[in-house]
């Protein structure tokens, strides 16, 4: 397990992530030394030295006496500093970012930063991960540089019964912060896929630890296909799974699009913690390709074959079943018959 120099926990802004909201401000105009030593409240050597150690991380950042300092362009990495820089004041999710090079997964770190009652908002990301897990004990690919692999921490004032919730939550989110930064409309798979063209592109994994009538804190994970190349999916995965470069048909900013996640992310769990989840469901409806549809769940050893109907005031999915009967169905894996 291996952590990027520029992972960020909270507290006050770091002086890359200062400097990278300086240059991002300044746009082509560029910012003088003299201002951002001023701003960071060091003197112009140490500005200097902080820019140097951006450049050996990627950043092409330009330097002459008249324009001072000038970001030409950002690497490819997910870095704390860099996401912060770009993501501006949040609520809750986001106020504590914490990136790993490689990592078994992510969830797995934010477990034990939950354990240690760490504050939630906190999110992990990874640009790897050796043993990224999906529902149902699945394996979850997760290469190197090629999507976005993290989780978040909440603790909600919410019943275990209401955690569904939170991952319809982050579906809405995901498919809106897809849709600005992709241009591509995400359809929902209740409960935890996102589609493109009936293919995979994100999956989410919600855990919780809780007591009888409260939620201790909840872990959401996610995992998007961002620039992942159709031969990098293994044979078994072709099918069925894509990723937002080849339906988009370019490669993304991953930072960009994490940045444009956590805002919607953050906007839907105030929107879940303020007593708003009629509005996220009804936004989450209208993407749903599993309403109106003909479905079988297996949910243990049971399976309920019916017609998939509504979602009820918990997140939880109302099926009418082939013997008339309204049946709620909190998960279970999930299949459209013909």
């Amino acid at each position: 397990m291996s952590q990027h120099p520029s992972s960020r926990p909270a507290g006050a802004l770091t002086a890359d992530t200062e400097i990278l909201v300086a240059l991002r401000a300044a746009g082509s105009g560029g910012v003088s030394g003299a201002e951002l030593a001023q701003r960071l409240r060091v003197t112009r050597a140490a500005v200097w030295a902080r820019i140097q150690e951006l450049r050996q991380l990627g950043y092409d950042i330009a330097a002459n006496p008249h324009d001072g300092y000038r970001l030409v362009s950002a690497p490819d990495l997910l870095l704390a500093d860099d996401i912060a820089s770009r993501l501006g004041p949040v609520r809750v999710v986001g106020r504590d970012l914490r990136v790993f090079r490689e990592t078994t997964s992510t969830s797995d770190i934010v477990e034990r930063l939950a354990q240690a009652n760490v504050p939630e908002g906190v999110v992990v990301f990874a640009e790897a991960q050796t043993r990224g897990r999906g529902r149902l004990g699945r394996h979850w690919h997760s290469p190197a540089g090629k999507g976005l692999w993290f989780s978040v921490l909440l603790r909600p004032r919410l019943r275990p019964a209401e955690a569904t919730r939170l991952t319809i939550a982050t579906a809405t989110a995901l498919a809106r912060g897809i849709q600005a930064q992709a241009g591509l409309t995400v359809a929902i798979k209740w409960p935890n896929d996102l589609l493109l063209r009936g293919r995979k592109v994100a999956g989410i994994l919600t855990e919780l630890s809780a007591e009888l009538d409260r939620i201790k804190y909840l872990i959401v994970g996610v995992g998007v296909d961002v620039n992942v190349g159709a031969q990098e999916f293994s044979p078994d995965l072709r099918r069925h799974a894509t990723s937002l470069a080849a339906e988009a048909g370019r490669p993304l900013d991953r930072a960009e699009l994490a940045v444009a996640v956590l805002r919607a992310l953050d906007h839907d769990y105030q929107r879940v913690t303020d007593g708003r989840f009629d509005e996220i469901a009804d936004e989450w409806a209208a993407r749903c390709t599993t309403l109106g549809q003909p479905v079988a769940i297996t949910v243990g050893e049971r399976r309920i074959r019916g017609r998939a109907e509504a979602l009820d005031t918990d997140g939880a999915l109302l099926v009418r079943t082939e013997h008339g009967h309204l049946e709620r169905v909190i998960g279970g894996d999930i299949r459209l018959e013909k």
